[in-house]
């Protein structure tokens, strides 16, 4: 997969082979995973994190510490951070958003800062 991460007026490129890549701007995902730990709602930024490569061992260990942010900490799992992302690969793959197939790659994601007005009542 090739990743195009856009900063305003930074711009950089990683070309690798990834097994999962997921794009947040909240913690949590599915049924509590901390898939983005570092992720804050508010900052108007994505939360991406890739896994390379893993043998299916390695892989079996990993899916419990992801509950706990805990997979960060691991050589074969790469977090970033960016206003937009492009996402590129040989064959065109499917992209799904909280389970739904949305289209396929070649893609573009991004948050915007302030899109959704969030309204609480305190007691």
């Amino acid at each position: 997969m090739r990743f195009t991460y856009n900063n305003g007026e930074d711009r950089s490129e990683v070309e690798t082979f990834t097994l999962l890549a997921a794009f947040a701007n909240t913690q949590f995902y599915g049924d509590g995973m901390r898939i983005a730990p570092q992720a804050d709602p508010t900052d108007g930024k994505l939360d991406i994190c890739r896994i390379s490569k893993l043998n299916p061992i390695k892989l079996l260990y990993m899916f419990p510490t992801v509950y706990f942010g805990r997979h960060l900490r691991m050589s074969e799992v790469a977090y970033s951070k960016a206003e937009r992302v492009r996402v590129e690969t040989e064959t065109p793959l499917e992209v799904y958003a909280d389970g739904e197939f949305v289209c396929e790659t070649p893609v573009e994601i991004g948050v915007e800062r302030g899109a959704l007005k969030v309204i609480t009542q305190l007691e």
